[in-house]
């Protein structure tokens, strides 16, 4: 078979002009128990701190039977935002990123909130998957370690609970379980009644979670146990002040089984009082204590080491990574390309055709470099519906992109994607448009009549990417001049057609056939 010799499907994004000076970047961490804002300096790949913030907000205690954030728990949030506001005013926007966990994606009024906070910070705010959240947290925590060797690392937060396998700095496997500390007390601490039969029915409770991952993750294998974030942290610094530990920063089975003893001496949540335990922690520190006797038990676990790095980290280094031959964004996409089979030359016939479409209106549409990849990626990718089925196969793909686990995605931007896919052939769908963020309604709709005209003009799937039509732009009305022709084509029957769709949603293209130059 001849070798493919032609370029990479998602070629490197354009790199960071800046990039031998010090970037300062910026991430909040919107956790389920916690908020937390880091601030650092990024150059020769490192980070260097500047500010790192810290709340306890739970906002997951805040969500009532019907998943509905109630707005005590959202005032905290909010005001917590606001004594983070001052360390933002000097960071690009570019360069800070806002991610919501577990308690957002769980809270039936989630976009109520988040509108109001990116009112009050200026700034977006993304609802990221369990699996990508775990990812982030690889990411952070492998820089934080400088040994080699394959490592589980296990973050236990408020809503959730990230486990991941992963060598250097690539993941092997990424799972999110529905148990965190500041759930787990409301469902088996409700009361504030601390018991054995309340730590061992959450300790069921988890390990019945395990379940689902316990057997692929042994036969996976590690070498190095390793734990993150806060109910970890404060364990191991309880086991070192009352001397359980054999060395600081490491948890042993016995030395958590002595401490779970000491804990159900207090029979209260509001009693708990231990050396090395913040005050503001303790009312949830038994849940996180039982979920991590049942990690323990269900993977077998002599000891694991704490170890600084964890979600807010592992954003900066994504972002820090973004826009380059390291955007993780990229391998996902390719990932996606090589499992649903894509026509890779059709496709890159239609990235060819897009691209330039976008270079001749980019400046008249004011559509930035960042919207351009978007393009891209969907001009990749509008085909991928068709390994489920050729019948409405935009709309398949459209559900795939939305609802897929995409490394280096958040939510929102998998609906840009997914929307864009959505978009690329039949009825124009006003109502998805709709759905979209109001300030992007406009781009994502001059992005998604480029994307048609794309398609369209490789419709019938030719070899190399046909030459442009001569294209004229008032405002948002298009016209497009087409060669002249003696009989009717398949390309001006497609436009003709496009055409009806389009005014059918209030959008204007002309076509006009020029006149031959020939007697």
């Amino acid at each position: 078979m001849p070798t493919d010799t032609s370029p990479p499907a998602f070629p490197p994004l354009e790199s960071d002009p800046a990039q031998s000076s010090p970037r300062r970047l910026a991430a909040i961490d919107l956790g389920s128990n916690s908020f937390h804002l880091l601030v650092a300096n990024y150059r020769d790949e490192r980070l260097q701190v500047v500010a790192r913030l810290g709340e306890k907000v739970q906002l997951a205690a805040g969500l009532d039977e019907h998943g509905i954030l109630g707005e005590e728990a959202i005032q905290r949030a909010l005001d917590c935002l606001g004594r983070f506001a001052p360390f933002l005013q000097d960071i690009e926007p570019q360069y800070l990123r806002i991610v919501g966990t577990n308690a957002l994606r769980d809270a039936e009024n989630s976009q109520a909130f988040i509108e109001r906070a990116e009112a009050q910070l200026g700034h977006s705010i993304e609802i990221i998957a369990g699996r990508e959240e775990a990812r982030l947290i690889y990411l952070g925590a492998a820089h934080a370690l400088a040994e080699n060797g394959r490592r589980l690392i296990v973050d236990i937060g408020g809503g959730s609970t990230e486990f991941i396998i992963g060598e250097a700095f690539e993941p092997k496997a990424l799972e999110s379980l529905r148990m965190g500390c500041v759930t787990y007390s409301s469902r088996f601490f409700a009361g504030g009644e601390l018991s054995e039969k309340r730590m061992r029915r959450a300790e069921l409770a988890a390990l019945s979670e395990l379940a689902n991952i316990q057997r692929p993750y042994q036969r996976l294998g590690w070498d190095d146990p390793v734990g993150s974030s806060g109910t970890i942290k404060a364990v191991a610094s309880v086991l070192a002040a009352y001397g359980d530990t054999h060395q600081e920063g490491t948890i042993t089975r016995d030395g958590l089984r002595k401490l779970r003893e000491r804990l159900l001496k207090f029979k209260q949540l509001d009693k708990v009082a231990l050396d090395g335990l913040k005050p503001d922690r303790a009312k949830v520190f038994p849940a996180g204590v039982a979920i991590l006797t049942a990690i323990f038990e269900a993977f077998e676990l002599k000891q694991m080491r704490f170890a600084d790095g964890a979600l807010r980290e592992g954003v900066l280094y994504d972002m820090a990574g973004r826009n380059s031959a390291e955007d993780s964004r990229l391998k996902s996409l390719e990932n996606l390309k090589r499992c649903y089979d894509i026509d890779a030359r059709q496709a890159d016939n239609v990235v060819a055709t897009g691209q330039a479409l976008f270079e001749l209106v980019q400046q008249a549409w004011q559509l930035s470099e960042t919207q351009g990849h978007y393009l891209t990626w969907a001009c990749q990718l509008h085909e991928i519906g068709l390994a489920i089925s050729h019948s409405q196969f935009h709309r398949h793909g459209a559900y795939l992109l939305e609802h897929s686990d995409l490394g280096g995605f958040s939510r929102p931007e998998q609906q840009l994607l997914a929307f864009l896919v959505r978009a690329h052939r039949r009825k124009f769908p006003l109502k998805e448009l709709q759905s979209l963020p109001k300030p992007l309604q406009c781009a994502y709709a001059r992005l998604a009549r480029l994307l048609r005209l794309a398609v369209i003009l490789n419709h019938s799937r030719p070899e190399q990417p046909p030459a442009l039509p001569a294209v004229a732009l008032e405002g948002d009305a298009m016209q497009l001049t087409l060669p002249a022709s003696d009989e009717p084509t398949l390309l001006l029957t497609d436009l003709e057609q496009e055409q009806a769709y389009l005014e059918a949603v209030g959008f204007t293209l002309s076509i006009k056939v020029s006149r031959s130059n020939t007697a």
